[in-house]
């Protein structure tokens, strides 16, 4: 494997600072347990950022090196993996693998943007299916994915007016993205800041918190997000041009084209959609009858490949699980703990000037955290490394970490700038007909800074008024 200039120089500075930490005369507040697992996140996000090598094999070794070093044991590298998070997250796929087996997706789009008469109407009623999309499927290169065909049959019906079709390209994988933080499982990235909040602070995000807190973020972005897609890729006659797409032409592409889109819905489709009801109203109901969402899930996924009620088998269905983003995942998380514990990432953050307005915090935290994917393009990378730190500061500076920890998740979500910056970004930017590098430049001039204001007015007057205030409240 050969380096670039740009990896062979990140290397020598991880390097650089491995060796000034094994000096035991240098940095005499940092105490000796805290230099390896120091080291080893130097070494982990130097090569997360710099080298080709895959981010979940990076983290499996960082695991591995802390737990052969004895810095955490065995048992806590190998816990993570059953945390409830993790079986939230496979048993949400497996949910999500009966759910685009029945034809549901087509019928949503079907019904939602065959109502559309111009073409506004039609960008927000696609971006108010979008954000639906987000209950019933994690991840966002899964939500993507299931978002493709509805994509390919829009530009079909639409492939006389070019600048629509390029348009939609931007829109689509740019919904998808900000639209994630609505739910817990919408990103792997979410369950990775819910595990260091637990793991550093001791406060627990459920479902119903997160939801709370991040869906009515995840709609006012989707939604200012896609008049600014609108404005910065069409000219004002191509909008005010009306649009008519029949069922027809979803009908063509979407699922299997044998798949009625219009009509009383099938057998499989009537219990799927009942099954997702009644699993998305428990999570939302969680204070009322206190079972674990990660235990509805389980029952859903269950009941969804059951030989008599289920619609997906369960080998297919767990085919869909992203097995590496769950080992990622759980390696990252004993990464956090070690930091933690260790008294590391207290050390790291101590010699930041922390006695600052908390409001100016906030903002270097979301502006950190909104241009930290040109650096790490993984989103599950990117809080991997921040949130750790970003909670260890907040508690120094006297800010709530829970507050903290949610504007860098969400304003991490954005990640529009190039086409390899995330997997969304990238599917649509493949397609024939889709948007060019300088459209996509366009809107990430104009987002970045939407996108990131509006994460740091929710985190100074929406959430307190949601109960989770600025300030760190003292005992």
């Amino acid at each position: 494997m050969a380096l670039s200039l740009r990896g062979t120089l990140w290397l020598c500075a991880a390097l650089s600072a491995c060796a000034l930490l094994a000096v035991p005369a240098n940095f005499p507040g940092l105490g000796a347990d805290a230099r390896l697992p120091l080291a080893v996140f130097a070494l982990a996000t130097c090569a997360w950022i710099a080298t080709p090598v895959d981010d979940t094999y990076i983290a499996l070794g960082a695991g591995l090196a802390l737990t052969a070093t004895g810095v955490i044991g065995s048992e806590k590298l190998f816990a993570t993996l059953g945390d409830a998070t993790i079986w939230l997250l496979i048993c949400a796929f497996v949910l999500a693998a009966a759910v685009t087996r029945t034809g549901l997706a087509g019928r949503a789009a079907a019904f939602l943007v065959s109502g559309a008469r111009t073409v506004r109407q039609l960008v927000h009623l696609t971006t108010a299916a979008l954000v639906l999309t987000a209950f019933a499927v994690p991840a966002t290169s899964g939500r993507a994915a299931l978002a493709l065909p509805v994509f390919l049959a829009l530009a079909r019906a639409l492939a006389d007016r070019r600048r629509l079709v390029a348009m939609l390209a931007l829109l689509f994988p740019t919904v998808v993205l900000l639209s994630a933080v609505a739910t817990l499982i919408g990103a792997g990235a979410h369950l990775i800041t819910v595990n260091v909040l637990w793991q550093q602070t001791g406060e627990r995000l459920g479902f119903v918190e997160w939801l709370l807190l991040g869906l009515p973020l995840a709609v006012v972005s989707s939604h200012l997000a896609a008049e600014a897609v609108l404005l910065t890729t069409t000219r004002r006659a191509e909008r005010r041009a009306p649009v008519r797409i029949t069922p027809e032409q979803i009908a063509v592409l979407v699922d299997d084209p044998a798949t009625p889109v219009t009509g009383p819905l099938t057998t499989a489709e009537t219990r799927c959609l009942a099954l997702l009801g009644t699993v998305v109203a428990l999570w939302c109901s969680e204070p009322l009858h206190h079972v674990p969402p990660a235990v509805v899930a389980l029952i859903g996924a269950v009941v969804a490949a059951s030989p008599a009620l289920g619609t997906v088998r369960l080998k297919d269905a767990l085919r869909t699980v992203p097995w590496p983003l769950l080992l990622f995942m759980a390696a990252t998380t004993a990464m956090g703990v070690a930091l933690a514990e260790s008294g590391a990432a207290g050390w790291l953050v101590g010699g930041l000037p922390l006695e600052v307005p908390a409001w100016l915090f906030l903002t270097v935290v979301v502006a950190v955290s909104t241009a930290a994917h040109l650096v790490l393009q993984s989103r599950s990378a990117r809080s991997s490394v921040l949130v750790p730190l970003v909670v260890a500061a907040a508690v120094g500076a006297g800010v709530n970490p829970v507050a903290a920890a949610l504007a860098s998740t969400a304003a991490a979500g954005f990640c529009h700038t190039l086409p390899a910056s995330a997997k969304p970004v990238a599917l649509f930017a493949e397609l024939p007909g889709s948007y060019t590098p300088r459209d996509l430049l366009h809107l990430s001039a104009a987002l970045a800074p939407l996108t990131a204001a509006l994460v740091l007015l929710f985190a100074l007057t929406v959430w307190p008024l949601l109960g989770v205030p600025v300030l760190l409240e003292k005992p």
